[in-house]
């Protein structure tokens, strides 16, 4: 009982930081949750800077609505609002659906151990603060210290993979930006709006946003004004 549950976290953790597909995130992450309970899974990006929060699901797995829904971002934060609590929180935390006058509600609570859906939110920090997230749910659910931390272990580690293979690493800092990250960050030095330059390029302002999020990670620079900086000093669009 001595890898019960510490020293199996950490070999997931390192298999999942080998890890060449999602996919094999995925079974790592199973691998450890599913014994304690939890087969529900999103895994996503977040900002605080998004008015929703979520910004790129990476991965969902599991019955979370009770009717066999598919998830996408939209969906997701409108039936887990409880999902808005990552923007106070500083570690992770436990949460539970309920029936209330027959509505669903979420509550963040101490510890799991009432029936129902409950799980742990696992909020991830990186130079620009809060960069994404990993919910786990089931019903029951193991909520010991020991099984929490572990899962917070793991679900960091499958962050930071399915971003390295989803989305521009935190590495390309020294590369130039993209043609749409370039035309993006330029419109916005000249003071134009993100929802006019969405109209302008075609697409949503979420898209938009992605694209400064991208620059700011490509300039390796925490805020917009700090990429524009960047960008004129490097020449890569004009002052």
């Amino acid at each position: 009982m001595s890898e019960w549950p510490a020293e199996t976290a950490m070999r997931a953790a390192l298999e999942i930081e080998s890890a060449r597909t999602l996919e094999s995130i995925k079974k790592a992450v199973r691998g450890f949750a599913t014994p304690y309970g939890y087969d529900r899974f999103v895994l996503f990006s977040a900002s605080t800077a998004s008015e929703e929060v979520v910004e790129h699901i990476y991965w969902v797995e599991g019955n979370w609505f009770d009717n066999g829904q598919a998830v996408d971002a939209e969906t997701y934060v409108r039936h887990c609002p409880v999902t808005r609590h990552l923007l106070n929180a500083r570690q992770s935390f436990f949460w539970q659906k309920e029936q209330v006058k027959g509505e669903e509600r979420y509550r963040v609570i101490r510890s799991p151990g009432e029936p129902g859906i409950q799980g742990l939110q696992v909020p991830v920090f990186g130079p620009q603060g809060l960069e994404g997230a990993m919910s786990l749910g089931g019903e029951p659910v193991d909520g010991s210290a020991r099984v929490r931390l572990g899962l917070s272990l793991v679900a960091t580690a499958a962050f930071f993979a399915a971003r390295r293979l989803l989305e521009a690493p935190l590495d390309e800092a020294l590369r130039s930006l993209s043609p749409r990250e370039r035309k993006v960050l330029e419109w916005t030095a000249a003071g134009r709006r993100q929802a006019d330059i969405a109209a302008t390029l075609g697409l949503s302002e979420r898209t938009v946003e992605n694209h400064l999020r991208s620059a700011r990670r490509r300039l390796g620079v925490t805020t917009t004004a700090q990429a524009i900086r960047m960008a004129i000093r490097n020449g890569e669009i004009d002052g």
